[in-house]
């Protein structure tokens, strides 16, 4: 018997956990039986008495994750002891919510809890901390709102405080408040912080608040799934809205779930609006959306009642949707790792998923840097010629880079796109709202480019070196023969260069008068003749050497590609470069791409960067949030750069940055 009972605590249960009778009876009644994955890793930390920095998804059952060790560790109530333990919450229905749960686990136990939060009289919460409660649950707002009024109420008896949602609670503008509580708190706590996402603010305010602290994740792995398919589909910034539209109604099956990104909330109501007009149910979500409109959206697409759910990066924060499809990038991502947090909600539990990306032209040195970040070869889809000459062989070839993890990106439809477009303007010019909305989602999209971060000077770069892509290979099968011709034709005629001049076109064409222009531009061929076929040669070398190292996925160690070039095609003969790879220490490292990626700042120092991986700030979709972040950034005089601007840190008018 004594050895069952061993075995059974051993289990990975709340057994094996050693909590006292009333907490572990109250764990019980609420029907949870075994911890959930966020549950296992904190809990034994946060019992050991270490600091946690936690990221996990809203459901991933966080709160549990906490309460429980924060009853094991109050154990009973202590009328002279104080406040022991303070739980902060973004919003007054997340700490109405934990103030719940926590009565529920504790049903077995005395310990008393009180809920301060904004919306109700100041009175009643007066005479809730008259009883000497041991857990207070409270806002930012109202906890400072206490403090300030009662002259007797100190948090220097609190030894357990956790930060719930901290990333909101950053977002929502708390970060003052926040370091205003930590300077009341005594040095001796044990401080937790619980978070869908990990902001540079979110990580400087644990640096500072927590004593070398865990650090916890269950929200992402920094690398794709194998069972999402990634198609990345170049168009005009204009076309979107067709391209939508079109891979809505013909690519995407009626009964599969899909999330649209878009880069601020005036977007998303733009498109639901559209989507509307068009026939298309669809939820939204952003992030100053009215609490119970956002509940409702969400609800609905979790019900599958709708089978689109439209939101902004801050909104999908802490929106987990286990089962979904498809990930539509409507405004392509300018970090890496924002695109992993994207995509990632696809494709999860062994099912598989598709991410479409619209990529402008614009958006491809963001592209080219993505494929750095994931170690993965890039190339153009075979243009329309080439699949005319050998459509076998070309299939064939593209079929083998895909099915090796080459990404191939390309065109839509023209044809489709054109007749779409001219439908979306059919919907807007018929539409008052649509029109009203048109505007102000075009100013904040110009102060999107503004704000968003920019991609890096190599693949800038290398982007316009890039050669022409014909219609991606997921189109093949809609077109026929005739279109493919149609298509090459129009191909060909964009890059149609006629071989007279303006000057001797005309003067063929007077056939008197004009002769002399004729004559003179024919001297001129018969000089510089051999010049512009070096040049036309030389620009197609280059050509085929940007298709070489975006297929092979190379990047030069020293110097740029067009120094390389030059160096070969050049009249006089350089000296080989004799490099044993087996021997050979590079001064770059291998992963030099996705360190960077990873990377919070490009200027860190060498500063401590244990946070660093699970960095990830968000870029903001209203126009406060994103002028705030323009305005992150101050002019140093002295180092003659602009300088970012940490959390709490101000320009005094002398224009020194103080704390």
């Amino acid at each position: 018997k004594n050895r069952k009972q061993v075995k059974k605590s051993k289990s990975g249960g709340f057994e094996s956990l050693g909590l006292i009778p009333y907490v572990y009876n109250g764990v019980k009644k609420k029907g949870y039986r075994v911890p959930t994955p966020i549950q296992r890793k904190t809990m034994p930390l946060i019992l050991g008495g270490c600091d946690v920095v936690a990221m996990a998804r809203t459901g991933s059952g966080k709160t549990a994750a906490f309460l429980i060790p924060m009853l094991q560790k109050l154990q009973q109530h202590i009328p002279q002891a104080g406040v022991r333990a303070l739980i902060l919450s973004p919003t007054r229905d997340l700490a109405l919510q934990t103030f719940k749960f926590t009565k529920e686990l504790g049903r077995f136990t005395d310990i008393r809890a009180s809920l301060l939060v904004g919306g109700d009289s100041m009175e009643s919460q007066f005479e809730e901390l008259a009883q000497n409660p041991d857990c207070i649950i409270a806002t930012p707002g109202r906890l400072m709102h206490h403090l300030e009024e009662v002259d007797d109420m100190s948090l220097r008896t609190v030894e357990y405080v956790v930060f719930d949602e901290a990333d909101c609670l950053f977002s929502m503008g708390f970060a003052e408040q926040l370091n205003k509580i930590l300077l009341q708190l005594s040095e001796n706590r044990q401080t937790l912080l619980f978070s869908a996402t990990l902001p540079s603010a979110l990580a400087e305010f644990a640096k500072a608040g927590l004593r070398d602290p865990q650090l916890v994740r269950l929200d992402l792995e920094t690398k794709i799934s194998p069972d999402l398919k990634l198609t990345f589909l170049t168009l005009r910034q204009e076309e979107k809205y067709a391209a939508l539209l079109y891979l809505i109604r013909e690519h995407i099956s009626s009964d599969q779930q899909t999330l649209v990104f878009v880069s601020t909330k005036y977007h998303v109501e733009f498109l639901h609006t559209l989507l509307k007009e068009d026939g298309i149910l669809a939820s939204v979500c952003y992030g100053d959306m009215d609490h119970d409109a956002r509940k409702i959206h969400v609800s609905q697409f979790r019900a599958r009642k709708t089978m689109l759910l439209v939101v902004t990066d801050v909104a999908a924060r802490g929106i987990d949707i286990p089962l979904l499809d498809n990930v539509v990038n409507f405004d392509f991502p300018c970090k890496p790792k924002l695109f992993v947090h994207r995509v990632g909600r696809a494709a999860r539990a062994g099912r598989t998923g598709t991410a479409f990306s619209f990529v402008a032209s614009e958006d491809m040195p963001y592209l080219l840097d993505l494929h750095l970040f994931l170690s993965k070869p890039v190339r153009p889809a075979p243009t329309e010629e080439d699949f005319l000459s050998d459509s076998d062989g070309v299939m064939k070839k593209v079929n083998q880079a895909i099915s090796n993890g080459e990404t191939v990106y390309g065109r839509l439809p023209q044809r489709v796109i054109d007749l779409l477009s001219d439908r979306v303007r059919e919907i807007i010019d018929s539409s008052a709202e649509l029109n009203a909305l048109l505007k102000p989602s075009l100013k904040a999209f110009s102060l999107y480019v503004k704000t968003k971060a920019k991609p890096s000077r190599e693949s800038t770069r290398r982007a316009k070196d890039l050669p022409r892509e014909g219609l991606h290979p997921i189109f093949r099968d809609v077109l026929g023969g005739d279109e493919l011709t149609a298509l090459a034709f129009s191909e060909r005629l964009k890059a149609f260069r006629p071989k007279q001049t303006i000057l001797e076109a005309e003067g063929v064409a007077a056939k008197s008068g004009k002769q002399q222009w004729v004559d003179v531009m024919k001297l001129k061929r018969a000089v510089h003749e051999n010049v512009i076929d070096k040049v036309r040669e030389k620009h197609a070398k280059d050509v085929v050497v940007v298709c070489r190292r975006l297929i092979l996925d190379k990047e030069p160690e020293f110097g740029s590609s067009r120094k390389r070039v030059a160096s070969v095609s050049g009249s006089k003969r350089k000296a080989g470069v004799f490099k044993d790879d087996e021997y050979f220490i590079s001064s770059v490292p291998t992963n030099q791409h996705f360190e960077a990626g990873l990377s919070v700042r490009a200027n860190a120092g060498f500063e401590s960067n244990r946070y660093d991986p699970a960095v990830l700030d968000l870029n903001a979709d209203n126009s406060e949030g994103l002028q705030k972040q323009k305005s992150s950034y101050h002019w140093d005089k002295r180092s003659k750069k602009y300088v970012k601007l940490n959390n709490g840190e101000r320009v005094t008018a002398s224009g020194k940055v103080r704390s």
